[in-house]
Formats: structure tokens, C-alpha cells, sequence
């Protein structure tokens, strides 16, 4: 069985012109759709996945631009290459149907040679970027794969009573947490949210783990480490990357607790005998100045008592603008409320859930919860 170089749809109202077309296409081992009207090339189009469509500008009622417009309007049509074929010679119309999404045009009456070669030119182009964007998205994975492996879990360290959701936005996040389980009681908890959604941003999170697990340590405050952390950070980022975040330290033995903010969104509180409270600490974000100033705040833990660090991708979630608003420390309380009874892990859950829901996100979201 001949092996065919490719699916083409041509799509024109003059039959001669499909048939000459469709001639010089089949010989050159293209399997070949035709359709005469726009209606008929949308059904065609959606319906077979060509890998290219050669279309004509002149038709009667639906026009070829107009067809085109429906066609990139498509997702699953979007990004099928384009050939306008024309008799116009008027350079405006031909830049008309390029500004419309086409990739070239070709001219009336035809030359077998030139229309192989743009077909095939361009066929081959949109076969190179399909393999760049799998080779890309296997890349991403690995980075994703990576970047997960960093994340540790709530059952990898129980005695740290944590449980985390995690959402990224793109296959790798700027969203960093860590915890440090120290034994006796006493464990560590970071989280952070570097600027920038992109990639970049994703690369930090391995130097964040190695330098909180380098200063993190039971007896020394979060606002130390922070500024220890800091001194790094400014030495080893670019001068566009910086990052908020928050540090808490936890003493079930000797029910204390103690908790510093690098311009991080404020944590929830859930203490015993207290009602649900933010505690909002100013601070300098990390990596940007040499001198930073840190706003900390040390208490008494009891039994069962609950913390809520979060980034700001929670609050963007619901409603773009809301991070420092009332309106979702509201909300947040009032998901806080309806869990307090249940196991910590379905509490992050259900919070994230009821939030967020099945809402486009725009940037990472991370719920840690901390139980006492």
C-alpha cells in the first residue's frame, strides 16, 4: 500500500480547480479531501483532522477569510497550517488572509512544482514544531517528576502532623514548601512563593530545600533562618527574582510555637480557647535587600490546634484581586469553620476544594495545614 506524505482538504467552488489540485496533490502522495462551500469544509475539517487545507478566497457566500476565522476559532482546527489560494494580485488581500492565521498563499493558475513544494515546506515545519512541543512537554514532565520528588509528604514524616494541597499551574510551579521533622515534638515549616509563573521560577525550589534544611533548626527563630536564607538568596538569584515567604516552628513538648513573614499572605490561626485569627506579619520578601527586617510572633500551643499557611494563588482562585481583600479572609475562616472537625488531610482538601473549585487558575495555589 503506497504510503501517503500527508491529508490535505482543498477547499474551492470551481470544480476544475479541485480537480487540478487534487491531481497534483494524490500524485505527489498526499491523500486529498475536497469540499466546495465553507459549511462543507468546517464538517470535512472537523471531522478528518487534515494536516493541511488549502483554501480558496473567492467564494460564493461564505468567503475564504471568513472560513478561515471559523476554522482558527476551532480548537481542534486552530492550529491546522493554512494555504490561501488566490487569483488575487492585490497585496492587501494577500496580507489580509496572513493576518487571519494562513502560513502562505498560492496564485491561479497553478504550477504542479510550487504547490508540492509550499505544501510540503510547510507540512514538514508544522511536523518539526509538533515534535519540538512532545520533546518539550516530555522535558516539562521530567521537571514536574523533579520538582514533586522535592515535595516531601504528609506520610513520609507523621510525626510532623502536616497535610498539603498542591495545585500548580503550569507542569512545574514557583510554590515551595518544606517541613523538617526534628523529633522530640519539634518540626519546621516553610513556605514560599517565587515571582514569576514561569519555569524559572521552578529551578529555585532545589536551592530553597538545601538552605532551609542548612538553617532550619528547633532553638533558632524562623526570623533567623530567614535572614540567613536571605544572605544567600541575594547572592544567587538575578536581581528580577525574589520570594515571599513564611516560617513557622512548632514545640508540641513544651506547647510553644514561633512564626516569622517574608511579605508572605498572612496565616490562620485555629487555637484553642481563641476564635479563628490571621496573624498578618509585615516583612521584607527574600533575595532582594541585604537588610531585611522580619515581624515575628510566639505563642502557647494546646493540643489540637491548627495553622494555615497559604499562597496568594488560593485567593486568586476565587476571584483575581481578592488576596489581601476582607472578602476572602471571610471565606477562608468561614471554610476554616466547617472543617475543624474532620481529619487535618481532608480539612486541606475540602478547604481547596470549596475555594477553588474547578476554576482556571492563574497561579499556584498551596494549603499547608499544621496540627499541634
Amino acid at each position: 500500500m503506497e504510503q501517503r506524505q500527508g491529508k490535505v482538504l482543498v477547499v474551492d467552488d470551481e470544480a476544475i480547480n479541485v480537480a487540478v489540485l487534487r491531481g497534483i496533490l494524490s500524485h505527489a502522495g498526499y491523500e486529498v479531501l475536497c469540499a466546495t462551500d465553507g459549511p462543507t469544509a468546517m464538517t470535512l475539517a472537523l471531522a478528518e483532522r487534515p494536516d493541511m487545507i488549502l483554501l480558496d478566497v473567492m467564494m460564493p457566500g461564505e468567503s475564504g477569510f471568513d472560513v478561515c476565522k471559523r476554522l482558527k476559532s476551532e480548537p481542534a482546527t486552530a492550529y491546522v497550517p493554512i494555504i490561501f489560494v488566490t487569483s488575487l494580485s492585490d497585496v492587501s488581500q494577500k496580507l489580509t488572509g496572513l493576518e487571519l492565521g494562513a502560513v502562505d498563499y498560492i496564485t491561479k493558475p497553478f504550477f504542479a512544482p510550487e504547490v508540492v513544494a509550499r505544501v510540503h515546506s510547510h507540512m514538514d515545519f508544522q511536523r518539526l514544531q509538533c515534535d519540538i512541543i512532545q520533546e518539550q512537554a516530555s522535558r516539562l514532565g521530567q521537571i514536574q517528576a523533579a520538582q514533586r520528588a522535592l515535595l516531601v509528604r504528609p506520610e513520609q514524616l507523621p510525626g510532623a502532623r502536616f497535610a498539603v494541597h498542591f495545585v500548580p499551574v503550569l507542569e512545574a510551579g514557583g510554590d515551595f514548601y518544606e517541613v523538617v521533622d526534628f523529633g522530640q515534638g519539634r518540626a519546621s515549616y516553610f513556605l514560599a512563593d517565587v515571582s514569576g509563573h514561569d519555569l524559572g521560577a521552578s529551578f529555585i525550589t532545589s536551592s530553597l530545600k538545601a538552605l532551609f534544611h542548612q538553617h532550619a533548626a528547633p532553638d533558632r527563630h524562623p526570623a533567623e533562618t530567614l535572614r540567613a536564607m536571605n544572605r544567600i538568596l541575594c547572592a544567587i538569584t538575578p536581581e528580577e527574582v525574589y520570594l515571599t515567604a513564611v516560617h513557622l516552628n512548632v514545640d508540641r513538648v513544651r506547647g510553644t510555637y514561633a512564626m516569622s513573614s517574608a511579605a508572605h499572605p498572612p496565616v490562620l490561626a485555629c487555637l484553642a480557647g481563641q476564635p479563628l485569627r490571621y496573624f498578618d506579619l509585615p516583612g521584607s520578601p527574600l533575595g532582594l535587600f541585604d537588610e531585611v527586617d522580619f515581624t515575628s510572633v510566639d505563642g502557647r500551643l494546646s493540643p489540637g490546634d491548627r495553622f494555615y499557611l497559604y499562597t496568594d494563588g488560593l485567593a486568586d482562585g476565587i476571584n483575581s484581586g481578592l488576596a489581601t481583600s476582607l472578602g476572602f479572609r471571610n471565606l477562608l475562616v468561614e471554610a476554616c469553620q466547617r472543617t475543624q472537625n474532620v481529619p487535618l488531610s481532608e480539612a486541606v482538601r475540602d478547604m481547596v476544594t470549596e475555594l477553588v473549585g474547578e476554576a482556571a487558575l492563574g497561579d499556584d495555589v498551596v494549603l499547608l495545614g499544621v496540627e499541634a
